[in-house]
């Protein structure tokens, strides 16, 4: 089996989700001694969101920006530097964002699909060096009408991987944004334990995402919620948006607390027993609109949770990007909040 990274932070919008395509902020959003600051709170890994036009341009496929590679370079040697395990992910790829669902084009062009393997062709050549401490995880929350088109162009690019690098550790997540739920869609890879599946965990979103104002029913919902708790009101506004009812966010009258999060985790347990592979939890977190007693309830009770169940994670996000553990001037918003994230 594969090292394990227990305990991480994302790098988000560093080199993924940017406000601005600048070397500026590229430059100075991350530098080493914020690399230093995650390993001195015993962090073991990072997750780096990368969008691809960082290193490849749409008017020349194929050929690669060593100006935006420079960043996977210099993270990479920060995290050996300061002993730390790098998980390298694919945010935003040729044809395809979790956030233009309705342009998407990856799943029905070949020749975005053949961008995608070949971005990972030329970055396994780039870092074959670099072992157990470097994981490719093919690509951000896929979302697709069902997982089959999804999991033939992985198995393609974990093919493509393995021709170069048969030891790379490669991460591989289900549809509907990595949703746990979606575990038991993954075709799963065989005879390969090289192969770590991914999930992420926001549940429940309305909890998770309160006010968020890029998420629709979090927006009009605009409850503040607290955990342990229930959900205020919630009966009345899913009879005035019927669109939002059902699935996760039928909880009219229920109580969120860490039984309810546990219940929420059992699929990973029946993934772990049928495949025989770990897991990883790539993104959990919530929202800085949350009381601030409420997020670290929260997060005491899933990250113990999944210790417990021996799963990996990385908590959405180091800085900023309205979940971040420090601010804008890097200053860290709550330590309570930053000790229980590190944990191992």
């Amino acid at each position: 089996m594969p090292s394990t990274f227990m305990s991480g932070v994302n790098l988000g919008g560093w080199i993924s989700q940017y406000w601005q395509a600048s070397k500026e902020h590229f430059d100075t959003f991350i530098r080493e001694e914020d690399i230093t600051r995650i390993a001195s709170w015993g962090m073991d890994h990072v997750r780096l969101p990368l969008d691809y036009p960082v290193i490849e341009s749409d008017l020349h496929p194929g050929i690669y920006l060593e100006e935006g590679l420079h960043y996977i370079d210099n993270c990479l040697e920060w995290c050996q530097k300061h002993g730390l395990g790098l998980v390298l992910d694919l945010h935003r790829a040729p044809g395809y964002s979790f956030g233009t669902l309705d342009t998407n084009t990856l799943f029905d062009d070949e020749s975005d699909q053949q961008r995608f393997i070949a971005i990972w062709e030329m970055l396994t050549k780039r870092y074959r060096g670099t072992r157990d401490q470097l994981w490719f995880e093919l690509m951000n929350e896929v979302v697709d009408a069902t997982s089959e088109r999804w999991n033939r162009l992985a198995h393609r690019t974990i093919r493509a991987i393995r021709e170069i690098d048969p030891e790379r550790i490669i991460v591989y997540g289900g549809n509907h944004y990595n949703s746990i739920d979606e575990l038991r869609h993954i075709e799963l890879v065989p005879n390969d334990n090289r192969i770590v599946y991914t999930f992420h965990f926001y549940k429940p979103h309305l909890f998770t995402h309160q006010k968020a104002s890029w998420s629709e029913a979090a927006k009009l919902y605009n409850q503040t919620i607290n955990y342990p708790g229930r959900f205020p009101g919630l009966a009345e506004f899913l009879d005035s948006h019927p669109e939002f009812g059902g699935g996760e966010n039928d909880l009219a009258g229920t109580f969120m607390d860490k039984a309810l999060l546990q219940h929420y985790l059992q699929p990973t347990v029946e993934f772990m027993e049928r495949s025989g592979h770990q897991l990883y939890c790539g993104e959990y977190g919530v929202i800085d609109e949350a009381p601030l007693t409420s997020r670290i309830g929260w997060h005491r009770d899933i990250v113990e949770l999944l210790r417990n169940l021996g799963i990996g994670r990385a908590c959405w996000s180091y800085k900023e990007m309205n979940f971040g553990l420090v601010n804008k001037a890097g200053r860290v918003v709550y330590p309570e909040l930053v000790r229980i994230v590190s944990a191992h």
